[in-house]
């Protein structure tokens, strides 16, 4: 046997969508129902667990068997449940994988293990079987009775009076199970279809590798302070009842919490309000009259959302405290970089405490009333102390590095603009060295004409993808201190000074176009452009490959050339977007910025890495471990990227923060 096509129909306990399948097949209901597969694309067959049946041997042989390919779409969950299947059902048969003192042995190898999702993403399409089934107008379609029969079949019943039945069980409906069995033998078809339909454009090894080292992360997990995360919840849970009961006695409302109902509270004050999101309060709380103040502020306090985080980390916490699957594979299609799950470790609040240990040591302690009094703002409190629930295991520490001004540096190097290579050389401040390019003046962060650095700043982040005043905007120059009339002179003068940068936005999208119209291959500043086939491929230095599905050319609203393709937009669903130069150069710069974070992460492959947000790495370490060491093997610039400028900086903690 060489390959083996796998789809599984389970039970647990806990529900997937919020803990996760590591804490899922942690459930003491735990099992596998059905087992679908088909060994070197031949007949699918459905093994029925449940009623007693039994996997062939050979099938459970090669499913430990690293020579055999294993696939299936999001093949982590099938991986993940059959790692626990084994453990309990044939410990004769498991064999784990990964280092002395590593918490990966628990789970099979992931090497041999391919995902038709990830093939899917790798080329743009849906990330879900159904999406895929339907973009590529399959023969066979997922079963739209699965989600019915799963919360049957799949999911604990509620009790009620007189039936104390836990699950549903063949027997209960024989008709529906048998239903369930063809939709896991449909699933399988579906898989392999797919993968037919997908083979004249297959993964590179290298991105294979690239997903089990990702695969390693997740199976490693992070380590929580589960005493920290339960008084957290504790905390956030009486603060609310207090600022609850506060404001019901100040507004006399019945439901504070109610947007409707503070809406028309502040229109009795004389205040209109169309929206009540956290930059409108923000915005009112600047000149609202006392009596109106304090409850803003404690509407403020009560729609502070991220320590719904914390319920998370209680959510998916696995029994050895640690939290895993949070970071998903090609999440972002375009640029091929990760996405976060569960508790969005891409997405966690900052933290701006001066005494983070102080405040953490309080949380810790459960001491509401020294919280509440040092720091007034508890939710606040708790959201800046999200991170540091993060620990290493015992004797350990985090190190954390990251690379500086990443995109800058990318997007510098591509367009060949030279001074601000120079900059990046002499490890200068980017913000002080672009005020310093657009005003013609010398700027020094603190120093002479520092007020200038904040111009440079809010330009470089708005304007290096073609953005222009609304960018601006967006980016919160107004709320910086900018005046509306500064926007439009500040974008012309970021231009003027990165005139490189202006001409690869325009040779990026004369290269797409012709690629497009002539159906040929186009190239330009090092990056390839290639339409055949129904598909644009844009090839990077590394060699990977971004994909866009369906490319044709059209009119954009301002009467121009612009190319279109298919994907998913920003409503989440399959569409026709429209795209242009800039736009391309984002996904080619955050393709490559990604890019050199795995071959960062394959440096570091040794140690112990055991999250990444964004261009960071967080790597349990020993306590004697070498920061420099860590750091320099991180900066390293890839054989693929001969001459670009990258700089790691880092630092190590007792728990996780922002330094």
């Amino acid at each position: 046997m060489k390959t083996l096509s796998i789809d599984i129909e389970t039970r647990s306990g806990y529900d997937l969508s919020k803990c996760g399948a590591y804490k899922y097949v942690e459930s003491p209901d735990y099992d596998i129902l059905l087992f679908g597969y088909s060994a070197d694309g031949g007949e699918v067959q459905v093994v029925d667990l449940a009623q007693g049946e039994k996997i062939p041997e050979e099938v459970l042989r090669a499913i430990v068997d690293e020579t055999v390919i294993k696939t299936s779409f999001n093949a982590a969950f099938e991986r993940i449940n059959l790692s626990a299947w084994l453990r309990k059902n044939r410990p004769d048969l498991f064999v784990g994988y990964g280092q002395e003192g590593d918490t990966v042995g628990a789970y099979l190898n992931p090497a041999s293990w391919r995902c038709s999702m990830v093939w899917a993403a790798y080329l743009g399409f849906p990330q879900s079987l159904e999406g895929v089934g339907a973009v590529l107008n399959l023969q066979d379609q997922k079963m739209a009775e699965g989600k019915s029969l799963i919360k049957f079949f799949s999911a604990p019943r509620k009790l009620t009076v007189g039936d104390g039945r836990r699950w549903n069980r063949p027997a209960d409906d024989p008709e529906k199970w048998e239903t369930f069995k063809a939709y896991n033998r449909r699933d399988v078809e579906v898989e392999m279809s797919i993968q037919k339909k997908l083979a004249p454009f297959p993964v590179p090894e290298a991105v294979w590798e690239e997903y089990h080292m990702s695969e390693e992360i997740n199976d490693r997990g992070i380590g929580l302070d589960r005493r920290m995360v339960e008084n957290a919840i504790a905390l956030d849970a009486r603060t609310r009842e207090t600022l609850f009961s506060e404001m019901r006695r100040m507004t006399g409302l019945d439901n504070p919490g109610s947007a409707a109902q503070m809406k028309q509270w502040l229109l009795q004050h004389g205040i209109e309000a169309n929206s009540l999101d956290k930059k409108a309060v923000a915005d009112l709380l600047k000149t609202a009259p006392p009596e109106v103040k304090r409850a803003l502020e404690i509407w403020q306090q009560l729609s502070r959302t991220s320590v719904k985080k914390y319920i998370a980390m209680e959510n998916c916490v696995c029994g050895d405290g640690r939290c895993r699957g949070m970071f998903q594979f090609y999440g972002a299609n375009r640029s091929g970089r990760w996405a976060g799950r569960l508790i969005q470790l891409q997405n966690l609040p900052q933290n701006h405490m001066p005494d983070l240990a102080e405040a953490r040591s309080l949380v810790k302690e459960g001491d509401f009333e020294a919280i509440r009094q040092r720091y007034g703002d508890v939710p606040d409190t708790l959201s800046q102390l999200i991170r540091t629930a993060f620990v290493p295991k015992e004797g350990y520490q985090f190190v954390v590095s990251d690379f500086s001004a990443i995109e800058a540096r990318v997007i510098a190097y591509l367009a060949g603009e030279t001074w601000r290579m120079e900059v990046f050389r002499r490890n200068g401040d980017i913000y002080c060295a672009s005020a310093s390019e657009m005003f013609h003046v010398p700027v020094e962060k603190h120093g002479v004409n520092g007020h200038l650095r904040q111009k440079g700043k809010i330009a470089e982040l708005a304007l290096g993808y073609g953005g222009g005043v609304e960018a601006l905007k967006a980016m919160g120059a107004l709320d910086m201190g900018l005046q509306e009339e500064e926007l439009k002179p500040l974008v012309t003068a970021w231009r003027t000074a990165n005139p490189a940068i202006v001409r690869l936005w325009h040779a990026v999208d004369e290269a797409v176009r012709k690629a497009v119209r002539w159906r040929t291959e186009t190239e330009t500043h090092g990056i390839r452009f290639r339409c055949g086939s129904g598909m644009l491929f844009i090839t990077l230095p590394s060699g990977r490959q971004l994909a866009y599905v369906k490319p044709k050319r059209g009119v954009n609203r301002f009467g121009g050339e612009s190319v279109t393709y298919e994907g998913v937009g920003a409503t989440k669903k399959w569409e026709r977007i429209e795209s242009y130069g800039p736009k391309f150069v984002e996904n080619i710069v955050q393709a490559i910025a990604r890019d050199i974070l795995c071959y960062a992460m394959r440096t570091l492959r040794g140690s112990f890495i055991c999250g990444h947000i964004h261009d960071e790495l967080i790597i349990e370490a020993p306590k004697d471990a070498s920061l420099e060491a860590i750091c320099e093997k991180m900066g390293q610039v890839p054989p693929w990227l001969p001459g670009a400028v990258l700089r790691a900086d880092g630092y190590c903690t007792e728990w996780y923060r922002k330094d």
